[in-house]
This record gives structure tokens, C-alpha cells and sequence, in this order.
């Protein structure tokens, strides 16, 4: 049983975690064996599947229903707040680690290398490299065309998001509807794009140091880009349900965060992956 005191919230004893951590487990498991090449690993990277989205429905679903049903009050309100900042952090940090692999090859290690004489016949130390050999082998992505197009796309969806962000506050929910669509279908739309520039692209993940870079950065952001979309449609299905008002909104703000964040994100991968 949930208790709702004036200082704070406490939560009924709950199952969720226990299925959080089993289906983690199977997920990491299932990976390694196919990675291994074990015949279960992909039954049970399935079964993990399975069990975090029945997790994620479920989990959710319960914390919905205590917010509409108005048992959260200011303390939880700002303990979610505080973990929705701190979540973000991590997110820039996980970035940092792969911006900050991308700077020291091609500020570090090329050089280094080229100083030290330790290339291979035909390696020349300029970026972008592929490795010995396939220097002139590939094309690299160039920063116009699609990805300027999907930068103005997730601009715009920012853009689109604040619009429908200012419908809420004003108690407008047509106008909040419509952001809320409009920013949905330019994430889509950026998704479809980046899928069509892999398609085209004349490098994969392994050519050399330049594709693992290019591939592991905009390949995570483009996961993120994709839940960003799932939860701004489950946020749409509650507006549609009539949840949220000026007031008591955070489940909106808390993905409205996550979707900027995710915008800032494909700037500073224009500008040093495909710009500079």
C-alpha cells in the first residue's frame, strides 16, 4: 500500500524492479552468446526483449495512474526533476566518451603516428582515415545535402515542441495536440532520412577508424532519437486522454527535456562529425 504523507511519498512494495533486473540479465546474456556464437543467445536476447517491454508498459502504467490519481505532491515533484537532470548528465557524459574517442583520433593518435613513423606503406596521416591501404578507398559523408536537411528537421521538431509546450500553459489543447503530431512526424522523418543516408553511404562500421566513429555516434543518436519518439506518442496518447494541464505537467516537461537534449546532440554531430 502507497503512502502519501505532507513531506513525502512512499511507495507500495513492487515487482517492477525484480523484472527490470531478469530482463537486463537476459538481454546482456542473450548479447554475449551471439556474440559467441551460442545458439540460445538470440531466444533469450527475445525473451529479454520481451520482458523489458512488458516492464516499461507496466511501470509505467502504474506511475500514471499515481499521478492522475494525484497521490504525487511538490517533494516528488522535485525528486523526479532532480533525476531527470541527472539522467540527462549521464546521457552527455555517454556522448562525451565517444566525442572525446573522435578527438583524440584525429587530434592525437594520426599525428602521434605520423611523427613516430609507425604508419604502414600507403597510410597517409590525414583525416578522414579508413585505415592502411583504403585511404582513397571511400567517400566520406559530406555535411550537406541529408544531414543538413535533418539538422533543420530536429530544429524544427525543437521548435514544434516548444509551440506545443506554450499550448499547454495557455490550456490550448488543439494547439498542443498539433505540436505534439508535428514534432512526432519530423522525428520520423529524420529517422527515415538517416536510414536512406546509410543506405547510400560507401563505408560501413568497418572502415577503419573514421566509420566506427561515424556509425557508433550517429547510430546511438539516432536510438535516441527513436525513443524520443515513443515517448512523445505516449505523451500524445495522454494529452488525447486529457491528462496534464498548466500546472501539473512534469511527464511532458521530463520528455520535452529529453527531446532538446537529444537536438543539441545532432549539432555538435554536424559540426565535428560531418562539418569539420
Amino acid at each position: 500500500m502507497s503512502q502519501n504523507t505532507k513531506n513525502y511519498y512512499l511507495p507500495g512494495p513492487s515487482f517492477w524492479p525484480l523484472i527490470a533486473s531478469i530482463s537486463l540479465f537476459l538481454l546482456a546474456g542473450g548479447f554475449t552468446m551471439v556474440l559467441n556464437k551460442i545458439a540460445m543467445g538470440t531466444p533469450l536476447m527475445i525473451a529479454g526483449g520481451l520482458a523489458l517491454a512488458y516492464l516499461l508498459f507496466g511501470w509505467f502504467k502504474e506511475v500514471i495512474g499515481e499521478s492522475v490519481g494525484k497521490l504525487y505532491n511538490q517533494q516528488v515533484d522535485k525528486s523526479f526533476r532532480w533525476g531527470m537532470g541527472w539522467f540527462i548528465f549521464s546521457e552527455v557524459m555517454f556522448f562525451f566518451g565517444f566525442f572525446g574517442a573522435l578527438f583524440y583520433t584525429r587530434s592525437v593518435s594520426l599525428p602521434w603516428l605520423a611523427d613516430a613513423q609507425l604508419l604502414w606503406p600507403g597510410f597517409a596521416a590525414t583525416w578522414p582515415s579508413a585505415g592502411p591501404g583504403l585511404t582513397e578507398a571511400f567517400t566520406p559523408m559530406g555535411p550537406w545535402g541529408l544531414p543538413a536537411i535533418n539538422t533543420l528537421l530536429l530544429l524544427t521538431s525543437g521548435a514544434t515542441l516548444t509551440w506545443a509546450h506554450w499550448g499547454l500553459m495557455k490550456d490550448n489543447r488543439k494547439q498542443l495536440t498539433i505540436g505534439l503530431i508535428l514534432t512526432i512526424a519530423l522525428g520520423v522523418l529524420f529517422l527515415y532520412l538517416q536510414m536512406h543516408e546509410y543506405a547510400e553511404a560507401g563505408f560501413t562500421i568497418k572502415t577503419g577508424i573514421y566509420g566506427a566513429t561515424f556509425y557508433m555516434l550517429t547510430g546511438f543518436h539516432g536510438l535516441h532519437v527513436t525513443m524520443g519518439a515513443i515517448m512523445l506518442s505516449i505523451i500524445l496518447f495522454r494529452v488525447l486522454k486529457g491528462h496534464f494541464n498548466a500546472h501539473d505537467h512534469f511527464g511532458f516537461e521530463a520528455v520535452a527535456w529529453y527531446w532538446h537534449f537529444v537536438d543539441v546532440v545532432w549539432l555538435f554531430l554536424f559540426i565535428f562529425v560531418y562539418w569539420l
